[in-house]
């Protein structure tokens, strides 16, 4: 029904008719009513021959027209990226700037390409708590860095990339501690831990085709449970106890050792340098008795009286001896032989002496 005054009504002009004008109350809002009948009398006048309705219809193809514009052109951000569907499907990727999609055939879904998410685990509930490979419990700290790499995977391949990360990294994570030992996760191991959880994480979103990339794990805290960290300090100072009675103990070793290994050494050069005496005079009687043994050749009946009177003189010397002159005394006189061998020496008797 067009929006005219012509063809009146049974009350008068308009299609419910003008009805007896009434003053309005002073402080009340216009009429809206009236307000549309005063505008398209005055639309009339200036377009004569119903011209109002062509107007009409421009300005709605104009308002039509700009909508459309505005739902097909698209600026997307320089930490963006634009993902553009047509009929629901994938179509393309398009970057920074401002783009055009033919709407409503096209949709564009921009996804923060650039942007860096973090992911936060531990804290006061049961999630921190782990069982480490020597079967002690530790209460892990660890936030997981990452950001959108593939927005095509991000969009269309898992329902809640989000969550997927979160369990995919709680879970890598419980794995690396599972076969790790609680010290070494506390101490020299934390960068080894925090490496192999960024692999296994990223690997299963890879196998997932999440379309996500992880840039960091920062293993925050790797400590006891609080019900146990007494009994943990105490284990902990008697781990140092025990160290330093090690190196104690090594101190003591490495000392002793040293003084046997040089008394050792000692003992060697002592048989050495006996082995070399030994040598040396058993050369040197060979040498003599060959000297002896050229001598007998040359004189048997001299040398053999000699080695007789060397023999006796080497037997003699270091036995007691007593020499009597019988031939001037004629008779054997009783002497003490006993008490003369228990003063020792030799002794000789009567006017001969001793020979």
């Amino acid at each position: 029904m067009s929006w005219n005054n012509q063809g009146g009504g049974p009350w008068g002009q308009g299609p419910w008719g003008e009805g007896p004008r009434r003053r309005r109350p002073s402080g009340q809002p216009p009429d809206l009513e009236d307000l549309i009948r005063k505008s398209q009398d005055k639309l009339k006048n200036v377009l004569p021959g119903g011209g109002g309705n062509k107007l009409i219809w421009l300005v709605g193809l104009v308002i039509l027209a700009l909508f459309w514009g505005m739902n097909s052109f698209y600026r997307v951000q320089p930490d963006e990226a634009g993902v553009v569907l047509r009929f629901g499907k994938y179509s393309r990727t398009t970057g920074p700037g401002l783009h055009f999609a033919l709407w409503p055939v096209e949709t564009v879904e921009k996804v923060p390409v650039g942007r860096e998410h973090k992911l936060s685990f531990g804290g006061s509930n049961d999630e921190s708590l782990m069982l480490a490979g020597d079967q002690n419990i530790v209460d892990i700290k660890f936030t997981v860095l990452w950001r959108i790499h593939d927005p095509e995977d991000y969009l269309f391949d898992v329902h809640t990339p989000e969550l997927l990360t979160r369990l995919v990294a709680e879970s890598a994570m419980r794995e690396v501690v599972g076969r790790t030992p609680a010290e070494e996760i506390r101490t020299r191991g934390r960068l080894k831990v925090q490496e192999e959880v960024k692999a296994l994480t990223q690997a299963a979103l890879d196998y997932y085709k999440a379309g996500i990339q992880i840039t960091s794990v920062q293993l925050e805290k790797a400590d006891p449970p609080a019900q146990v960290i007494d009994a943990f300090e105490e284990v902990q100072r008697a781990e140092q106890d025990q160290n330093k009675f090690i190196r104690e103990a090594e101190r003591y070793r490495n000392r002793v050792l040293g003084e046997a290994r040089g008394r050792a050494a000692q003992i060697v050069e002592q048989a050495k340098a006996y082995k070399a005496k030994v040598v040396a005079e058993a050369k040197g009687e060979a040498a003599r008795f060959e000297q002896v043994l050229d001598a007998y050749r040359q004189a048997p009946d001299v040398t053999r009286k000699r080695l007789y009177l060397e023999t006796l003189e080497k037997i003699l010397s270091k036995s007691e001896k007593i020499l009597l002159d019988t031939e001037k005394t004629g008779v054997l006189p009783y002497l003490p032989l006993d008490r003369l061998r228990k003063g020792g020496g030799s002794t000789s008797t009567g006017q001969g002496g001793a020979r």
